[in-house]
């Protein structure tokens, strides 16, 4: 019988997960086909259910979900609590297991620069912006501060993790060495022509990593490379913590280079 893997969010029109997913399971001649399940929050109680009764051998879990659907799990990797966000689930045996590859997928691209910067800032207050506060606090990065639109998300995430926290009109008074985008802005679709940065304010040499992938090249990526700043496209970080999964889920590490270009293709489509 056919292993079921699938993602659950609330949209879902945006996501490349099944091209990858599909194309490596193919490619290993795997009987397994990843779908998608768009589910809103009031739907996720029944989905979850169906996920122990069907089963659903794997499931990938975005936005607005992975914090709700830690309840409904048996137990939560080290990653998983520290971040305080799931984007993964997984079976141990009888047991469903929740991971956060988001950590391992951000922190991929920033350990192949000559040097890692000694500060950042993470626009967001998702479970994005929890993974890039997470993975910047394994890599060492001194000085953390989070920003978001709304305060008290954006404060939460500060207490959590014991970073700074920095208003939302005053982000651009900064000078971070790493500037990092977790808000929807620059996506595909009403975001697109906007920016979370003052294109005229890039710190000098600053990376400028934005985990939006869809366009591959935003509106804050294009400034940034304008303004002679190191750029990190958000196809980085979804590819990494896609490889992640596949490998969680079938203990087949796939090519890097070859799934890259399998995601291109789907974009430039």
């Amino acid at each position: 019988m056919t292993r079921q893997y699938g993602i659950i969010g609330w949209p879902l029109g945006h996501t490349m997960s099944p091209a990858l997913h599909n194309w490596g399971f193919q490619g290993l001649g795997l009987d397994c086909e990843y779908q998608v399940w768009p589910t809103k929050p009031e739907q996720l109680d029944d989905f979850m259910y169906q996920v122990r009764e069907t089963p659903i051998h794997g499931l990938s879990v975005t936005i607005p979900h992975k914090q709700a659907v830690m309840e409904h799990l048996d137990f939560l990797t080290y990653r998983a609590k520290a971040v305080g966000a799931v984007n993964t689930l997984y079976w141990d045996r009888d047991r469903l297991c929740g991971e956060n590859t988001d950590v391992a997928g951000f922190i991929a691209p920033l350990v192949k620069l000559e040097s890692l910067p000694e500060s950042a800032l993470v626009m967001g207050s998702g479970g994005a912006a929890r993974a890039a506060v997470a993975g910047l606090m394994e890599l060492g990065v001194s000085e953390v501060a989070v920003t978001n639109r709304t305060r008290s998300r954006a404060q939460s995430i500060a207490h959590d993790f014991a970073v700074r926290y920095v208003d939302w009109d005053m982000r651009a008074e900064e000078s971070p060495g790493l500037i990092v985008n977790c808000t929807p802005l620059g996506m595909q679709g009403e975001f697109r022509d906007q920016s979370p940065w003052d294109g005229n304010r890039f710190p000098e040499n600053a990376v400028v990593y934005d985990m939006v992938y869809n366009p591959l090249e935003t509106l804050l990526l294009r400034q940034a490379r304008k303004a002679k700043c190191i750029v990190i496209s958000g196809l980085d970080m979804f590819l990494n913590q896609g490889l992640a999964q596949f490998e969680l889920w079938t203990g087949h590490r796939l090519d890097e280079a070859a799934a890259r270009e399998v995601l291109l293709n789907k974009l430039a489509r």
